[in-house]
């Protein structure tokens, strides 16, 4: 039986400490659906005109975030006391810093440059490599024109 999903009552993707790449996408479009993103993002405004709001707003995401993982997720976040916060220590976590975000990029070009259709490899199932490898290299931050992929699909 299919379960009618509101923008009220949204469906959190749980993050069970793999693929963080895509749950990160997917719970950054559901906080802003929710009109919180911009308080993950940048956090709080320092000279806030509404505080109790903003406050209000901002354990919202936090709560978010927080249903958004398992039990042994939660505990590097246990301790965050903003939604920015928390986001920030997942980010690192499973993610990594700049210079590990760099090393996984340069891997995931590598793979991209390297892709080749194989013997009796069908169109659609070459293209699912394709894309997944596309959209990889995009959750890690990295614009990949759609004419070069374009162009290495007809290679």
């Amino acid at each position: 039986m299919a379960e009618n999903m509101s923008v009220s009552n949204p469906s959190i993707p749980l993050f069970k400490g793999d693929n963080y790449e895509f749950w990160s996408i997917k719970i950054r479009t559901l906080l802003k659906s929710q009109g919180l993103w911009e308080l993950v993002e940048t956090g709080a405004p320092d000279p806030d005109p509404t505080p109790t709001e903003t406050a209000k707003r901002d354990a919202k995401a936090l709560f978010f975030i927080q249903q958004a993982v398992v039990d042994t997720v939660f505990t590097k976040i246990a301790a965050a006391t903003s939604a920015k916060q928390a986001w920030t220590t997942l980010k690192t976590a499973f993610q990594g810093n700049s210079k590990v975000l760099e090393i996984r990029l340069q891997g995931l070009r590598r793979e991209f440059e390297t892709l080749n259709m194989n013997q009796g490899e069908s169109v659609q199932a070459f293209l699912t490599r394709v894309t997944s490898t596309v959209n990889q290299i995009k959750s890690c931050g990295e614009d990949l024109a759609e004419k070069i992929v374009v162009m290495k699909v007809l290679r």
